[in-house]
């Protein structure tokens, strides 16, 4: 799967805790993510439309983003919009985007925007993140999980720090959320990078207190 390219959409890169994740999880390797300039633009103006004293950090929040994974930013695919087809043509960038990058998915929250039917001829599904995070995370359980931890240098034993912190963010993520409650049910799940072991004593979510 590490070929495998995804397309990020606007509404999965605005609520801070899915965005984060999303990013920690791609830079595991095991896909190829992808975003446009305009897909940035497109939540980065709807936040600042309620927000506009973020402007100066959202800057900031942007060049991070586009720092954090390699060749990220998809350019010239403007040539694809116009032949496109979707319930709302300002959708049709990210489409495009995806044509021109060779994307195998775009991962949205807003699936009605991006039909099958439209999709599939082109060799493209649209999937919720919580539908991707949780396919990455079968393919390789480990390395989502070390994506999102880091050890302070100090201990051996890691008590997990959190993944999912906002109620609001695990609530659209109950299947990933579930993958992970599985897969660290043990008390101590160990995890060996060849050098070191940690075990990750317990699953925190919501900042302190387990999901029910």
């Amino acid at each position: 799967m590490g070929n495998f390219v995804a397309v990020f959409d606007a509404c999965v890169l605005y609520p801070a805790q899915t965005r984060d994740l999303l990013l920690r999880v791609a830079r595991t390797n095991l896909f190829k993510a992808r975003w446009s300039a305009q897909i940035q633009d497109e939540w980065i103006n709807a936040l600042l439309r309620t927000r506009p004293e973020l402007q100066a950090r959202l800057q900031r929040t942007r060049e991070l983003i586009d720092q954090s994974v390699p060749d990220c930013l998809v350019r010239g695919f403007e040539a694809h919009i116009e032949g496109l087809e979707l319930p709302d043509a300002d959708d049709r960038h990210v489409l495009a985007a995806a044509i021109h990058c060779q994307a195998g998915v775009i991962v949205t929250a807003n699936l009605k925007d991006f039909p099958e039917k439209t999709l599939k001829p082109l060799g493209i599904a649209a999937q919720h993140p919580d539908e991707f995070l949780t396919h990455v995370f079968d393919l390789s359980p480990g390395a989502v999980i070390s994506a999102n931890f880091t050890p302070a240098a100090h201990h051996t034993n890691i008590e997990v720090g959190v993944i999912v912190r906002d109620q609001a963010s695990a609530q659209q993520l109950l299947g990933f959320v579930q993958s992970l409650r599985t897969q660290l049910s043990e008390a101590d799940a160990i995890q060996t990078d060849g050098s070191r072991q940690f075990s990750y004593r317990y699953l925190m979510l919501f900042s302190g207190s387990e999901l029910s």
